[in-house]
């Protein structure tokens, strides 16, 4: 088992071999995605378990994957997370190897996550924005993927200023 988490990490960082062995680009994609969940799971000071919940949730949604295999890659999006030193190896998979709209559906399931908790702090903000830039999401688009993962995670909009 350690050794299949070992060759996901070194896929990720882009060790032709490893990436063979671990499954291709596929378990790449997958890792980079699951970091950047976990990235926003763990951006405010302390996350709930529904934050955790919402990650599982997205993962099993986008890559149709059994428990034990979500299970394995949160362990190791956790441990990349934890040693990662920015987040562009992550998005940069992410710009390669989905297009535009899964981009944006996955940008929902981050949305999603920052709210799960019933709030979103500054720092999860901070990073959406950051992650949004990344991504190279539109602006439109990603006020569109934010109302749509707020709605998602059963979080009412915040009312407007009266004038």
């Amino acid at each position: 088992m350690f050794a299949n988490l070992k060759d996901l990490f070194n896929a990720l960082t882009d060790a032709p071999a490893a990436a063979a062995k671990a499954g291709g680009p596929d378990h790449a994609l997958q890792l980079a995605t699951a970091v950047l969940l976990v990235e926003v799971m763990r951006s405010d000071a302390d996350y709930s378990p529904a934050e955790r919940t919402t990650v599982v949730q997205a993962l099993r949604d986008k890559f149709k994957l059994g428990d034990d295999e979500i299970a394995r890659l949160m362990e190791l999006a956790d441990a990349t997370s934890r040693d990662a030193p920015d987040l562009y190896s992550f998005t940069s998979r992410l710009n390669k190897g989905f297009s535009i709209e899964q981009k944006l559906r996955m940008v929902e399931y981050l949305w999603q996550v920052a709210y799960a908790d019933g709030t979103l702090s500054h720092h999860e903000n901070h990073l959406m924005r950051k992650l949004g830039d990344l991504l190279y999401i539109p602006r439109g688009d990603f006020v569109a993927a934010k109302q749509r993962g707020r709605a998602a995670a059963g979080v009412a909009e915040p009312e407007s200023p009266a004038e």
